[in-house]
């Protein structure tokens, strides 16, 4: 997938990413190796590992020469490393959500305090999830934060990355929303539940969803790494949020479902312990907006909810577009 910032002005060169093993990780690494970029991807067991990049063990808590000697002369440090949050919130799953977190920043940080010529950037994934369950209230940046779990995770996350960050280092926390995907994320099993006619909303549906199309989210990466006017916190998603109810009906009608049986609240509660899930990755939700980003000057390509979907639902993968191409060419 080549894509192109809206801004370029960082050359070429090594960029480490650690936990690159992951949905968001795979297609960042296919993307930075299709701008020319030489891809070190920190993964705890490269032997599994089988997408773009050079796979380097870590574990994410430790520095090791093998690993921290690496981001010395890098372009860039990417961090994407965390446990899923997608499990149920047991305590011990709680503590190694922010352990996860927090420790790699603090690993990343000491391999930076031995890096003779550090990267120029460091580019920290975190989650409009520090946000909470915030009604219909708008997100922008300087949103509040209440005290509950996720945004508890999410602070702790962001303040280890500001102990770590050497001070001439540029910096950008880019808050994640949800991710549309073709081959990862949530969007590939909420599609078969709806062709399954069980698309309805979730618990009551007005709980908002801050999307962003997976080629965007790539972009903004770009932008992050390239542009040196990204700089601090970041949210990361898309210009138009929508409602719970909004995103499963348009769900539905991309893939011309006529019915969706909703899920009560109740019944999604009582099914998560079975499923090995947290149910307020569905119940809660937030308004995210990217106020930051897009007043920088980036541009989105994909503004509404139903074009991102028909793209990523409807229309065959970029390689099979491109044989089509060819196909058609050559006739």
């Amino acid at each position: 997938m080549k894509t192109t910032p809206d801004k370029m002005t960082t050359e070429s060169g090594r960029i480490v990413l650690a936990g690159g093993s992951g949905f968001l990780g795979q297609a960042l690494a296919r993307t930075l190796e299709g701008e020319g970029y030489e891809v070190v991807v920190l993964t705890r067991d490269p032997s599994r590992h089988r997408g773009a990049g050079r796979a380097v063990r870590w574990d994410g808590r430790t520095v090791e020469d093998s690993w921290a000697s690496l981001l010395d002369g890098a372009a860039a440090l990417v961090n994407l490393t965390g446990k899923p949050v997608d499990c149920r919130r047991t305590e011990k799953n709680r503590e190694e959500i922010i352990r996860s977190r927090v420790d790699s920043c603090e690993a990343l940080g000491g391999a930076l305090r031995l890096a003779y010529r550090p990267p120029a950037v460091w580019v920290q994934s975190t989650s409009l999830a520090i946000y909470g369950n915030a009604g219909d209230r708008i997100c922008e940046e300087s949103a509040f934060v209440p005290d509950e779990f996720p945004t508890d995770v999410c602070v702790a996350w962001e303040e280890a990355l500001g102990r770590s960050i050497r001070p001439e280092m540029r910096w950008a926390a880019l808050r994640i929303g949800f991710v549309l995907g073709r081959e990862g994320g949530a969007l590939p099993t909420l599609a078969r539940i709806a062709k399954l006619g069980m698309g309805g909303r979730i618990g009551s549906g007005r709980q908002w969803l801050s999307w962003i199309h997976l080629e965007d989210m790539m972009r903004l990466f770009l932008e992050a790494i390239r542009n040196p006017a990204v700089h601090g916190i970041c949210n990361a998603t898309g210009l138009q949020p929508v409602t719970n109810a909004e995103f499963m009906a348009t769900l539905r009608r991309t893939l011309k479902v006529p019915i969706g049986l909703p899920a009560p609240a109740w019944l999604v509660r009582a099914a998560a312990p079975v499923i090995n899930t947290d149910p307020d990755l569905a119940l809660n939700g937030r308004r995210g907006l990217p106020c930051r980003i897009h007043g920088l000057g980036f541009r989105f390509r994909y503004h509404e909810l139903e074009d991102a979907l028909a793209d990523l639902l409807l229309a065959p993968p970029a390689e099979a577009k491109e044989r089509e191409w060819v196909q058609t060419f050559a006739r």
